[in-house]
């Protein structure tokens, strides 16, 4: 099967998708720190515990534990809904801690309430900006490689080694193939709430470690975290159908529930309270 070549506006828009992940959430980090005068660090610290915690401990110990190598994945593998449920567990459980070990170390003598939203934009646009915009230089890379033909060599070294992963290999080409407006805005758009929805769940932890009395909010924010993960990943796993535009929705509901009940609840009230005293 040939593979049609990428032409010059989807290099176009996967370049604009590339600066915008970059850009923008930097953009997000400056001006709050310029805004509140914020320590940068707090930001920095936010980055790093998601790097260490997500990407590297979180990403390493999943992949173990759905591996087909051992019965426990191939469990896994035969019952979508519990390996969606994993894949939306683990994001809980090691973003979560990583924050709750953040607030009560590295940040245990920063009470000021700012510091709750600066973790967050740190955790959250530097999220954006490895998830978005690695998606979007493996893309760019991808497309150049589709369009040189060494694409297809790699697909028919695959068909040799691994037959079944094929079909995966084409479906990318195709979704390189078919970038659109629609597409980048609708990822720029979801990483904006999951920024949202990051800043939201470090409220939550932020005031677990604050007050003893509220430590309850942890665990709430495990399970507000995993349900999200989780419809994201029942489409994943195929048990679900959710189009681009229900995903975001879904995505958007949880967003704004999370962040504005944090926000309100929390971050709000705490400002309402010093302002009496």
């Amino acid at each position: 099967m040939e593979l049609a070549k990428v032409g010059t506006e989807v290099f176009v828009l996967l370049s604009i998708g590339l600066i915008l992940s970059i850009l923008f959430p930097l953009a997000i980090a400056l001006i709050w720190k310029f805004k509140k005068k914020e320590p940068f660090s707090t930001i920095l610290i936010g980055a790093a515990i998601f790097l260490l915690f997500a990407l590297i401990l979180e990403k390493t110990i999943q992949s173990l534990v759905i591996s087909k190598n051992f019965s426990l994945g191939l469990f896994l593998s035969s019952h979508p809904i519990l390996l969606a449920f994993v894949f939306g567990l683990f994001p809980g459980i090691f973003e979560e801690t990583g924050r709750l070990l953040a607030f009560k170390t590295l940040l245990k003598n920063r009470k000021n309430k700012e510091t709750a939203i600066s973790y967050g934009i740190g955790h959250g646009c530097f999220e954006a900006m490895a998830i978005l915009g690695m998606t979007y230089i493996s893309y760019i890379s991808f497309a150049c490689m589709i369009n040189s033909g060494t694409f297809v060599n790699i697909i028919n070294q695959v068909k040799e080694k691994a037959p079944d992963q094929v079909g995966a290999y084409y479906n990318l080409a195709d979704q390189i193939a078919k970038t659109s407006i629609f597409l980048v805005g609708a990822s720029i758009i979801e990483r904006v709430l999951a920024i949202l929805l990051q800043i939201g769940l470090s409220i939550l932890v932020f005031y677990a470690c604050k007050d003893k009395k509220k430590f309850w909010l942890f665990p709430l924010a495990i399970i507000l975290h995993t349900l999200t993960d989780f419809t994201a990943a029942l489409n994943s796993v195929k048990v679900a159908n959710f189009s681009i535009l229900e995903l975001e929705i879904i995505i958007a509901i949880s967003a704004t529930i999370t962040f504005c009940s944090a926000y309100f609840f929390l971050y709000k009230k705490d400002s309402e309270v010093q302002v009496e005293n």
